[in-house]
């Protein structure tokens, strides 16, 4: 191998590292996502239902100071 061989070595494998690290984070996204949509597709199967799903009665409003009344009467 001469020089211009192994500097086109080089570039050939800096470019495909540079798009392999630029490509891993959404390979690992998907494989992230098919393994939560095979665990949903188990639970449904098995009759459970995800915790999200269940319906859970609206957490009470907080009232804070600037929606306390200060006495001034509102017109209807």
């Amino acid at each position: 191998m001469n020089g211009n061989q192994i500097e086109g070595l080089i570039g050939m494998t800096a470019t495909l590292g540079i798009l392999l690290l630029l490509v891993l984070p959404s390979v690992l996204g998907i494989v992230r996502d098919r393994r939560i949509d095979r665990q949903l597709r188990e639970a449904e199967r098995k009759g459970l239902r995800p915790a999200a799903a269940s319906p859970q009665p609206p957490a009470p409003r907080r009232v804070t100071k600037s929606r306390r009344h200060h006495g001034a009467t509102r017109a209807a």
